[in-house]
């Protein structure tokens, strides 16, 4: 899971510092590392390192980012490690110069990266799925030239190009792209599993146009949200400013990923029609009813919530409950998101850095602790085991996302099953005990889809194999769930048990 931007623009000295200031309210995406680049004067400039934004961006390296077109991108690792070439955009010199930010995964980048060396002749060794997009587009490009000069590029080719690179490339993916002298680029998977967003801002006569993971970036620079970028569909914006679209798949299996709006996305982020916010007062709604069935005859005194993807639920659960709210845990601010750290070890130690009890709210009360979801269990077995030891009588523990028992493929960093403590130990009693709360209630995949059905009922399906093992692509296997779990537990040192 990333976050993208890319800019089509008047020219401006001030590009470098809008993509910045973009990145920093998409940081929630990925805090592995960030980038720039900008296309000015007939060249490519970037600024790109390991790091939160704030600490590989200093105001010497964005006033050199001027330029008509930009991206921008903060990485999520969930394959080839933390090394610093992996780090987006990332750029390619034929047939002219490409530069390409990405968030999502390719499931068949093995088959690709041996079919560009053969049939392609384009030699990968980053192993990176961004890197194994941008040269099958590369390669289909240079095929749609042959012959003709550069001047002859003009949306037509460019869309042909695209048709074949998404008829070459399964799994997840949207990215935005500069095409040297061409223009900005974005497209999306056909199951549009990962979002992407285009926003328009009136500049004097000109309209600028902004490509993106989430609508909070664009109105944080005077963006309007157009619309969504549709499943299987590419936008360019000309040099001259012109827009233009094409759905480059006829494929319709529309499947956005649910876990974007359970714990991903801010939480006043619209994507797909559909209100993050919202979405999250529902799964609070949902969890206080199936609570009040499983214990009829019972409340907690307070609610408390793991924060903060899962405050807007808890606080709607205590209010469905009639019980008080209470923020009984204080977050450290500086440390980054626990569940995208790169290892499990960084999770673990992170989460007493990140979490301080209030301990007047716990002392003798009986406990609702709420999160968006259990995952690894490592944070719900620390908050349970810091809540009894400020005092709390008993522990009950909400998950507002239904059990995650399967490995995910498609950007998220869920690779094996031995990790998911819902698949490692089997049962909700299982996982209630390794946590360590006296109660476990978790939210239900048909409660969760009746609230996205709720708020946008022209979404028939979601991208939920997290929960249901249902991938809906003939390529992932049980080889192919080994292999990636390998890859990964290779690259981050950490061991696993095959499926």
């Amino acid at each position: 899971m990333c976050g993208i931007v890319g800019i089509a623009a008047q020219p401006s000295e001030t590009l470098g510092n809008e993509l910045y200031e973009a990145l920093q309210v998409l940081q929630h995406r990925g805090q592995d590392a960030a980038g720039i680049a900008t296309w000015s004067e007939g060249r490519f400039r970037s600024r790109k390192g390991m790091g939160l934004v704030r600490d590989v961006f200093r105001g010497r390296d964005i006033q050199g980012l001027g330029g008509s077109l930009g991206l921008a991108h903060t990485r999520y690792p969930t394959a080839g490690a933390h090394r610093d070439e992996l780090v987006q955009p990332i750029f390619a010199n034929a047939p002219a110069g490409l530069a390409l930010v990405h968030n999502g995964n390719l499931i068949n980048r093995a088959q690709l990266i041996e079919e560009l060396r053969i049939k392609d002749m384009r030699y990968v060794d980053s192993g990176s799925d961004s890197d194994v997009l941008l040269n099958v587009f590369a390669s289909e490009l240079t095929r749609e030239l042959h012959g003709r000069n550069r001047g002859d590029l003009n949306p037509e080719r460019v869309f042909r190009s695209l048709d074949r690179t998404l008829g070459r490339c399964h799994g997840a993916y949207a990215a935005a792209m500069i095409i040297e002298g061409g223009g900005l680029v974005g497209f999306r998977d056909p199951r549009g599993i990962r979002p992407l967003l285009l926003g328009v801002r009136k500049n004097g006569a000109h309209d600028e146009y902004m490509l993106t993971s989430e609508n909070v970036a664009l109105s944080m620079l005077g963006f309007e949200l157009v619309r969504d970028i549709d499943p299987g569909e590419a936008v360019f914006i000309d040099c001259n400013g012109r827009l233009h679209s094409h759905r480059c798949s006829s494929e319709r299996s529309f499947t956005p990923c649910l876990f974007e709006y359970i714990y991903f996305a801010r939480p006043d982020a619209i994507l797909n029609g559909i209100s993050v916010y919202r979405m999250r007062m529902g799964l609070g709604r949902r969890l206080a009813r199936t609570l009040r069935k499983r214990f009829p005859d019972q409340l907690p005194d307070i609610v408390i919530p793991i924060p903060e993807s899962s405050v807007i639920a808890a606080m709607e659960t205590a209010r469905a409950l009639g019980v008080p709210y209470r923020e009984g845990f204080i977050k450290n601010r500086y440390i980054g998101r626990t569940f995208i750290m790169p290892n499990q070890p960084q999770r673990r130690t992170s989460v007493r850095r990140k979490l301080a009890t209030l301990n007047q709210e716990f002392k003798g009360r009986h406990v609702l602790l709420v999160d968006d979801s259990i995952v690894r269990g490592t944070t719900s077995k620390e908050v349970v085991r810091m809540a009894r030891e400020a005092g709390a009588g008993k522990v009950w523990f909400a998950s507002a996302a239904p059990p995650v028992r399967y490995p995910n493929v498609f950007g998220i960093d869920m690779p094996y099953a031995d990790q998911l403590v819902a698949s490692r130990e089997g049962t909700d009693a299982g996982v209630c005990d390794f946590i360590g709360a006296d109660a476990l209630i978790y939210q239900t995949l048909e409660d969760t889809l009746d609230i996205c059905r709720e708020l946008n009922g022209e979404i028939e399906h979601y991208e939920d194999s997290v929960f249901t093992g249902d991938y809906r692509e003939a390529l992932i296997t049980e080889d192919y769930l080994n292999d990636l779990g390998r890859e990964r537990a290779r690259d981050t040192g950490e061991q696993l048990q095959l499926i």
